[in-house]
């Protein structure tokens, strides 16, 4: 990632309303409170064919209230220290502050290059206002700006991308595969990405809901590339009260369905919940690859059999959504998380498995014949031939003669004879049956 912008600046002043316009997407949160950018908030974003990462950061505060404040800075300082460019926002609306300068004076001992972009300059007045901002003595030119409709960004994206040595001529992220990290809150998503990637990616505390933002990370292992994406704990509808979580559980959703793989964390000392099975539910409607990481073990006392005890209880509750791998893992232990991520990358393979149609039909015809379909109404039900669909998840269509009274439970059955014969472990299996 040669080409990185970090966004930074006091709270409140436009910081991810200007993030989501530069890649394109509402991603980052934004709302008129304080404080509601927490972690680091990875996007890409190209203009004039040159790709480059932005990093969306929590607003620069001392002295404040926020149980976060230290954490927020921490996360600010290592967002300067990744980026080869830096776009520090301040607000036309307010006119230039003490924090402003004394954020400049630390922006300018980083030795990067910063641009100075006024934001909220959607007036002309507010646009001649900007000019203050030369007091700071930071780079040779203020850009006025509006971040929520554009104006002015296209002047500050010609500037940006030609500090760049690297132009950046394809998406660095076409072809990984995406993996999402999901669970209710507080079950140890943000210490797991965290263990992994040996940095503090995300900020990590006892209260649930810390994590906001659906976070990105690029990882490589065993030579393979992926996307793993840290998201906020998802919780029953009925007990989100605030706005902002709100939109939090809608980010977390929206990873879940750009992922190809989802691991779903569960808290061992608290077994299988309601909304544990909700969140796997959403992965396996959504035709996503599945893992169940049981976090926590370390917690749980145990015997030579409890994890099989455990294993067999939960899979008995989600089915038929029993096809997945269940590792038993501990953060806190660094005990087997990347035997998690090993699976993972088992169960994308699984997806995006072909079977050819002559070595489908050569195990499943002969199946099919030893286990007909059962007979409804007198007649009588022929399977002739098989094939799988170029699709992106398994999807195999069966040809026979009266599609319409194939049943559910046969259904069920050939899906777990391809499981059997095929593989395909943590991924949904589709059939239909069509008319020959």
């Amino acid at each position: 990632m040669a080409n990185i912008v970090a966004i930074v600046g006091r709270p409140n002043v436009g910081k991810s309303t200007l993030f989501n316009r530069l890649i394109e997407s509402r991603v980052a949160i934004t709302d008129n409170m304080p404080g509601v950018t927490r972690d680091r908030h990875y996007g890409q974003a190209v203009w004039t064919e040159k790709y480059f990462t932005v990093i969306d950061t929590g607003g620069y505060v001392v002295g404040s209230e926020d149980t976060f404040e230290g954490a927020i800075r921490d996360q600010v300082e290592i967002a300067i220290e990744e980026s080869s460019l830096i776009l520090f926002v301040v607000d036309t609306m307010t006119g230039l502050t003490d924090l402003d300068k004394d954020f400049a004076n630390i922006l300018r001992r980083s030795k990067k290059p910063v641009f100075v972009v006024a934001n909220k300059a959607e007036t002309f007045e507010r646009q001649q206002t900007a000019a203050e901002f030369y007091e700071m003595g930071l780079g040779d030119e203020i850009y006025a700006i509006s971040a929520a409709d554009g104006g002015g960004t296209g002047d500050l994206l010609d500037a940006v991308v030609k500090e760049f040595e690297d132009d950046g001529i394809e998406n660095p992220n076409d072809g990984i595969p995406r993996i999402a990290i999901l669970g209710r809150p507080n079950v140890g998503k943000s210490s797991f990405l965290n263990a992994l990637t040996g940095k503090d990616r995300s900020i990590v505390t006892d209260i649930a809901g810390t994590t906001r933002d659906a976070i990105d990370t690029h990882y490589k292992l065993y030579g393979k590339d992926f996307i793993l994406t840290d998201t906020a704990g998802i919780r029953k509808k009925a007990k989100v009260h605030e706005s902002i979580e709100f939109y939090s559980v809608l980010r977390s959703i929206k990873a879940l369905e750009d992922s190809d793989v989802c691991i779903v964390l569960l808290d061992a000392s608290k077994g299988l919940e309601s909304q544990d099975i909700s969140i796997i539910a959403n992965a396996h409607n959504s035709k996503k690859g599945i893992v169940l990481m049981i976090n926590k073990w370390d917690l749980v006392e145990k015997d030579s059999k409890t994890a099989d005890n455990m294993k067999k209880e939960i899979l008995e509750r989600i089915a038929p959504m029993n096809y997945m791998p269940v590792v038993f893992a501990s953060v806190l232990e660094k005990q087997r998380i990347f035997q998690v991520i090993e699976k993972a990358m088992e169960v994308h393979e699984n997806k995006t498995q072909k079977i050819t149609t002559s070595k489908l039909n050569e195990v499943m015809l002969p199946i099919i014949e030893n286990t007909p379909p059962p007979m409804l109404k007198g007649k009588q039900i022929k399977i002739k031939y098989c094939i799988q669909l170029p699709t992106p998840s398994p999807t195999f269509v069966f040809f026979c003669n009266l599609p319409q009274y194939v049943k559910e439970s046969y259904e069920r059955f050939l899906q777990n004879k391809i499981r059997e014969n095929f593989g395909f472990e943590g991924v949904a299996i589709t059939v239909f049956f069509r008319q020959k």
